[in-house]
């Protein structure tokens, strides 16, 4: 019998704006399709053993063509899985939700139909700007400028003759020309006009101004894709809260931001996205055969995430845990040891500071010459380990099965804080040339990311006591009593 499709608007922005509808779909999944923009917490919504398949589309990058996606979701829901395509924004707005379901009814595939919140009206909302407003615009008008041939939409003279707002979606190569040909129709380049990037966008911009001048504004500010493109009275208008709040900077990997954006919104303060650190496996090949014959290794972690991979390459190979007998286990941190416990083996040592340097202390008390130690890190991982070991005579293999990404948002001008949760993260922000105002306190994880920030930003970071997202946060809010 064939499966069912759920066709998922994920909603534009934090994971919290997918409907309930969405949020069970995705609990119940085998198979979930989607789309770049979207929060990737809500994958992790999905089952553990659910097939997750990336589809996303990305201005000037080489994305799938639609047809190929229409017929995935035949071939999953065929075989028989519940499927669900998890599409940023609103299907049914320029999402193509619309071809998604007719090649599923052609295909005679049930599918359901889950509406999310279109980025034609989150986004504006979110840099204060209403679509509509009783005494300045009595109706909006949304319109795609992307076209396969990169031509403006036909019939410019009717839009630039409506008085209420035009909202562009997917229009930034076309910015100019749109612009001009609006007040070539007869539109006042006086007129307001806004270009915002947000939501899950990965570099967030706001640029007001007015028909006339808003092209060269955006160019100036680096606006990148995706963006929509506001024009009208209500471009000009700011409805964010006036009263002061506490803004801060996160930086690092999904997984960092994601514990402490929970815990920032659980005390009210508002945050944004400084830089987005993405995991990627490498094909780094590990000694299996060494890792099962000899006797007395140790195996050392510095993440969860490792810890993931190792055991994802271990399965990959047709290998099991019991070929692991004779090895001993290593972790830094409690996250870690939770991971590593997941995976059904408990840490033989974990020290009480969560630190490269404390791990390698720690491992000295319990080694001996002949012992081989393992190291399961990021190809951005410091080499204090080896280091430390190597100076004892101890021998350490350290093979790097990932490596982080760092992509680096524009400026942002109301940052009270900025967090950092590693000191590949620091130097990733510090390569990028990110101007680190003077008035923003810089609030960093442990002690090898503050002395990574002291080196890069010529400035003393705060430290908290211990090294977690809650210690990070509680410091945060201390020094904000203050």
């Amino acid at each position: 019998m064939n499966g069912q499709v759920s066709i998922v608007g994920a909603g534009c922005g934090g994971p919290e704006l997918i409907t309930v509808q969405g949020l069970d779909a995705l609990k119940r999944c085998e198979v979930v399709v989607y789309d770049d923009l979207i929060a990737r917490e809500l994958l992790d919504a999905a089952p553990k053993e659910a097939e997750r398949i990336p589809v996303g589309k990305r201005a000037g990058s080489c994305s799938p063509k639609q047809e190929y996606i229409n017929e995935l979701l035949v071939q999953k829901a065929g075989e028989g899985n519940r499927v669900v395509r998890l599409k940023g924004g609103d299907p049914f707005v320029f999402g193509r939700g619309g071809e998604e379901a007719m090649a599923l009814a052609r295909a005679g595939i049930s599918y359901t139909l889950v509406p999310g919140i279109s980025s034609a009206l989150a986004i504006p909302m979110e840099a204060g700007i209403p679509v509509t407003h009783r005494a300045i615009s009595r109706s909006v008008h949304i319109i795609t400028a992307h076209t396969a041939e990169r031509a403006l939409p036909e019939n410019i003279p009717q839009l630039a003759a409506l008085d209420g707002t035009l909202v562009f979606l997917m229009g930034l190569h076309a910015l100019e020309r749109l612009a001009q040909a609006l007040i070539d129709a007869g539109k006042s380049d006086d007129t307001p006009a806004a270009v915002l990037s947000g939501g899950n966008s990965p570099c967030p911009a706001a640029v007001r101004g007015t028909l006339g001048d808003i092209a060269e504004r955006t160019k100036k500010a680096g606006v990148l894709p995706p963006a929509v493109i506001v024009v009208g009275q209500v471009a000009q208008m700011d409805l964010r809260s006036p009263w002061p709040s506490v803004t801060v900077g996160l930086t690092g990997t999904e997984e960092f931001q994601r514990k402490v954006t929970a815990l920032l919104e659980r005390h009210g303060l508002g945050w944004h996205q400084v830089q987005r650190g993405t995991c990627r496996a490498l094909e780094t090949p590990v000694p299996w055969e060494e890792l099962s014959q000899r006797m007395g290794n140790w195996l050392v972690f510095t993440s969860g995430r490792g810890v993931d991979f190792f055991f994802r390459d271990l399965t990959r190979e047709g290998k099991d845990v019991r070929s692991l007998s004779g090895c001993q286990f290593a972790v830094i941190g409690e996250k870690t040891a939770e991971t590593l416990a997941a995976h059904g083996i408990r840490a033989d040592l974990r020290p009480e500071q969560f630190t490269g340097k404390a791990l390698a202390q720690a491992l000295l008390h319990h080694l001996s010459p002949e012992n081989r130690v393992y190291l399961f890190d990021s190809a951005k991982g410091s080499g204090v380990i080896p280091e430390a070991l190597g100076e004892k005579g101890i021998s350490c293999c350290r093979i790097s099965l990932y490596d982080t990404i760092y992509e680096t948002a524009l400026q942002s001008e109301r940052l009270q804080y900025i967090l950092f949760g590693s000191a590949g993260g620091v130097n990733a922000l510090a390569d990028d040339g990110y101007d680190l105002s003077g008035d923003t306190v810089p609030i960093c994880i442990g002690p090898v990311c503050a002395e990574a920030f002291e080196k890069r930003f010529h400035r003393k970071p705060l430290m908290p006591p211990e090294i977690t997202a809650e210690s990070m946060v509680e410091t945060l809010l201390e020094h904000e009593s203050k």
